[in-house]
């Protein structure tokens, strides 16, 4: 089991670096005392890996001492597993940019004069945390992109590619509309149709016979190899620029024979790339 503790100051980052994790895998806690850490670990710890990869967040909203939770971090350590500490700080300028941006309040505004106080208070706080903390990551200067590809070297798991990104390929058939969640629609109505061969009718693109015919055409091979060129160019940016989900769509009139063939063989190009990608076919089951 890995348990991670997400610390840091208030405007740090702590909440998008929580969304990331969580789009890696881990089950997100936010806001736990350090008194509860423990008894949580021993649950997930009998979850039958349902919750191999934990991360708990905890600020200073908690009210918990440093102290009590470097005790917490001394047992979980000696578990099975294990257990380190991200620590997520910025300047005070950037701190004090990104409350008046979002108009909330800091958690220590209520105990201070002003928000520049109330941030300088929390970092003498959290001093001693940060000290103990296995990975200290500073947001000021650091874009959303830059800060995923970070998470992605320290807690990715090793052999992943695509920075995490996962890829949906769909087939469709135009008369039935695009489908909403698509990011990217490619149009292959150009393609000899098998839907005019009467022993191909009946057939699906997922179907050798149907397969064979579609990419017998010259057209067929070279769209493929350009699509195929396109992706895997593309699909690294995708990755870098933190996008975690990309939805590709490929249609023909009907969603049964072309769109689907095509589908396929771009599902299995990508997995080959090393991208996690389901396949998916949506008009596959409609009357031809």
């Amino acid at each position: 089991m890995e348990i991670l503790i997400i610390s840091g100051l208030s405007g740090g980052g702590k909440s998008k670096t929580a969304s990331f994790l969580e789009d890696m895998g881990f089950y997100i806690v936010d806001n736990m005392p350090a008194a509860m850490i423990l008894k949580f670990a021993e649950f997930c710890a009998g979850g039958n890996g349902r919750y191999d990869r934990v991360a708990l967040v905890y600020d200073v909203r908690t009210g918990s001492s440093p102290a009590e939770l470097f005790d917490v971090l001394d047992q979980l350590k000696r578990m099975d597993g294990v257990c380190r500490m991200l620590f997520l700080e910025a300047s005070s300028e950037t701190i004090i940019k990104r409350y008046k941006e979002t108009r909330r309040r800091h958690p220590l505004q209520g105990q201070t004069a002003s928000l520049e106080e109330a941030v300088e208070r929390e970092r003498v706080v959290m001093a001693p945390i940060r000290d103990r903390a296995d990975f200290v990551i500073d947001t000021s200067r650091t874009s959303t992109a830059q800060l995923r590809r970070e998470l992605m070297r320290l807690f990715g798991k090793a052999g992943e590619t695509g920075g995490g990104m996962s890829v949906s390929v769909t087939s469709f058939g135009f008369k039935y509309g695009l489908p909403m969640e698509a990011d990217l629609v490619f149009d292959v109505r150009f393609m000899p149709n098998p839907f005019y061969i009467d022993e191909l009718r009946n057939q699906t693109g997922l179907d050798a016979p149907v397969r064979d015919y579609v990419f017998r055409f010259q057209q067929t091979q070279e769209y493929l190899k350009r699509l195929k060129d396109l992706l895997a160019f593309s699909l690294p940016l995708y990755a870098e620029e933190g996008k975690t989900m990309l939805v590709i769509a490929v249609g023909c009139t009907g969603g049964h024979h072309r769109s689907v063939a095509v589908t396929h063989a771009l599902a299995e190009y990508i997995r080959e790339l090393g991208y996690s990608t389901s396949e998916h076919h949506r008009d596959l089951e409609r009357g031809v």
